[in-house]
């Protein structure tokens, strides 16, 4: 029934005795990730058998409604012999060393499965193997002669059984197996199989609690205001005003920031209004969209940091027979969570207690020492997120609160209105991408030279020096393009944008590249007069690609003509550790107004842990990435973000989404990434889609200025 997994001397188990008699085990073991290359991670996953009561996972990756705390307890269910409703969960506190991969301890990248894949289902199975030893030491019996089944061992010819509760004090003295035993997966009975979330009844009748839903005793309440441009201060407040609001208790005022604390939300809301607030813009108030991407347009003409090459490209430029050349443009994006941004603090003198929904724990904790805190001084309690999309992997936001806090008897939950959370969110970098390629006498590609210039978000995460002055993120899907291309280099010019923060966005690296490669793919397909899926088959690397984009042909009535002012489009990517093929049908008026009337996606992520969910993460992609294109955008005027809120930046209502139609290709391969995959290969497909329509080629994101200008 099994696969054995020899422990090597970077791979160890270890188990203890819970206080009150049960089971507790850890596992640390390597997993692959990345893009199909080995990657040695460790992940440190802890499971609790206790004597009575649930089974305990706790959880090394948060959950932000990508469905985490469903299939993680999935895998360890499958391989500990469980029913998943026997399971329960809690976060891991913030200690990477314990919990974190290579001694990071975020969530994102669309790296949970992938990290958890085995760790989790060799901890599963070795708690199962020592609760199996167990039961047959008491009995006198071999261990060939026990089974377990849904938190019991039974021993098969006589018919008795104990429960894992019952076993769990004897399992814990037991030497950890050397050899772990898996299944295989046509053994398994829950992993791949579509299955109900945990986490949905409780927030469809609201008895979930995210970080904005803390409510401690005697807890007060605070609204922010920042200074609108960066390094700006304080130029007048009244706060007479604000303390004559009842309920309103003080105002904060520190350097850059203005909080209004009081008794009640709307109490402090009214307080923040009657300072009547103005700031001093300061050096950075002459900062202007304009100038922003005039900067980046003169970048992209340098030569820039070489991040691959392969080949020629310059030779091989000259021995073409027809040159293509095009320029894209991205903007900055908000993240919009459905949840601003918020965190609860009780500062006491030696402790610091949080209450916060975050990415990154272990970063709050680290953070937090500018504060003079030690680690064992902070004590987080991390909730669900009402989304994240890279926007909690800071902690900005636990930042702020923690200075306010400090000015605060009581607890105190600081609150960020919309416009503050759009106004002074860590945006996705600009981006301006310049490509040159040359086409033989079949309309091949025999020369590819890609210039990136953008702000580096990598640098913006660590602070570290970029390794030959290459962001890799930036250049992810584009340094290693899904196409074989004879001749090629990839160069990134880091031109970060003063007095704009900025950060990671849902689908990083991939969807900034995949936009452009798939777009540029697209005009050389035209440019030869082939069918754009028929002319990328032939350039595809990998055969698991060849079968995604031969079933998007057929799921996408690919060859079926539409009518006038309608078009297709489609895109690939391999990211994530998964493959994806998406076709976008639109229709165009006369007035280019864009309406998206159907979305296709064929996905092989390797075994789909919960089928569902992965359709599910697809489609909800599929919205975030097609707003952003459509619509999305964040500009600067004055040294001020011009947006917001959902008015000036929109994304897609129920009646303006399409259908949207998934299908998964059956596999075996070790899973892959999901959660942001649709939002990064959606953009190419429905800008191609717009060309096909009206032949107009959209370079400039968002479609609503792109389409004009172009």
């Amino acid at each position: 029934m099994t696969t054995e997994l020899a422990l090597n001397r970077r791979t160890f188990l270890k188990s203890s005795l819970l206080a009150g008699g049960g089971l507790a085990l850890t596992v640390s073991l390597p997993v692959r990730g990345g893009e199909g290359a080995a990657q040695a991670r460790a992940l440190n996953a802890y499971i609790h058998v206790p004597s009575e009561g649930p089974i305990t996972l706790v959880m090394p990756k948060v959950e932000m409604g990508q469905g985490t705390y469903t299939s993680l307890p999935m895998l360890i269910a499958e391989e500990l012999e469980v029913r998943l409703d026997q399971i329960r969960t809690e976060p891991a506190p913030p200690d990477p060393k314990v919990y974190g991969v290579e001694g990071d301890q975020s969530t994102g990248g669309s790296t949970s499965i992938r990290d958890c894949w085995l760790p989790l289902r060799k901890a599963g199975a070795a708690a199962r193997m020592m609760l199996i030893t167990a039961a047959a030491r008491a009995w006198v019996v071999p261990t060939r002669e026990c089974r377990a089944l849904e938190g019991a061992v039974t021993h098969v010819p006589t018919g008795r059984s104990l429960s894992y509760g019952a076993l769990a004090g004897a399992a814990a003295h037991a030497t950890p197996p050397r050899k772990i035993a898996l299944k295989k997966p046509g053994e398994f009975r829950l992993l791949g199989r579509s299955t109900r979330r945990l986490d949905t009844p409780g927030k469809v009748d609201g008895s979930t609690r995210f970080g904005i839903d803390a409510r401690l005793p005697g807890m007060r309440y605070a609204m922010i205001a920042q200074a609108p441009v960066m390094g700006g201060r304080v130029a007048h407040m009244d706060r007479k005003a604000a303390l004559a609001i009842a309920g309103v208790r003080q105002v904060v005022h520190d350097e850059d920031l203005v909080a209004v604390v009081a008794d009640h939300t709307h109490a402090a809301m009214k307080g923040l209004s009657a300072l009547n607030l103005t700031w001093n813009g300061g050096t950075r108030a002459s900062i202007q969209q304009a100038g922003l991407v005039a900067e980046l347009d003169t970048a992209v003409k340098h030569r820039g940091a070489l991040a691959h090459r392969n080949g020629d490209p310059v030779k091989a430029a000259h021995t073409g027979k027809q040159t293509v050349s095009a320029l894209y443009h991205q903007p900055f994006l908000a993240h919009a969570t459905m949840e601003p941004m918020n965190c609860t603090v009780h500062w006491r003198k030696d402790h610091c207690e949080i209450w916060v929904g975050t990415q990154a724990p272990d970063r709050v904790v680290e953070k937090l020492a500018a504060f003079g805190l030690k680690p064992e001084q902070i004590t987080l309690h991390n909730h669900l997120i009402g989304g994240g999309f890279g926007r909690r992997l800071e902690v900005d936001g636990v930042e702020i609160a923690t200075r306010v806090a400090r000015h605060v008897d009581a607890p105190v939950q600081v609150l960020w209105s919309r416009a503050e959370d759009i106004q002074h969110d860590r945006y996705r970098p600009y981006y301006v991408d310049a490509l040159t390629a040359t086409l033989d006498d079949n309309g091949s590609p025999t020369s590819w030279q890609h210039t990136i210039a953008g702000g580096s978000a990598s640098f913006a995460w660590d602070g570290k020096p970029l390794k030959n002055g290459v962001d890799d993120d930036a250049v992810e899907s584009s340094a290693n393009p899904a196409y074989a291309l004879p001749n090629f280099a990839v160069r990134y010019v880091r031109q970060d944008p003063d007095g704009i923060p900025i950060s990671w966005w849902r689908g990083v690296g991939p969807t900034r590249s995949v936009y452009v490669v798939e777009s540029f793919i697209d005009e050389l397909a035209h440019a030869a007069g082939q069918d754009p899926i028929a002319y990328r088959r032939p350039l595809l690397k990998d055969e698991r690609l060849r079968s995604v984009i031969d079933r998007i042909a057929k799921e996408s009535n690919w060859a079926t003509p539409l009518p006038p002012g309608r078009g297709r489009g489609v895109s690939i990517q391999a990211a994530f550790g998964s493959y994806l093929a998406q076709v976008v049908e639109v229709t165009v008026d006369a007035g280019h107004n864009v309406t998206v009337d159907r979305v296709v996606c064929v996905m092989d992520c390797g075994l789909a842990i919960n089928p569902e969910n992965v359709r599910a993460q697809l489609e909800g992609g599929v919205i975030f990435g097609l707003s952003a294109a459509l619509m999305g955008e964040v500009t600067v005027k004055d040294g001020r973000i011009e947006q917001s809120n959902f008015n000036d930046y929109p994304v897609l209502r129920l009646a303006e989404s399409p259908n949207i139609e998934t299908h998964l290709i059956e596999s075996t391969e070790n899973p892959g990434g999901v959660g942001e995959t649709g939002t990064a290969c959606i953009a190419a497909a429905l800008c191609n889609a717009i060309f096909a329509a009206t032949g107009q080629r959209v370079r400039t994101l968002p479609v609503t200025r792109g389409l004009r200008r172009e």
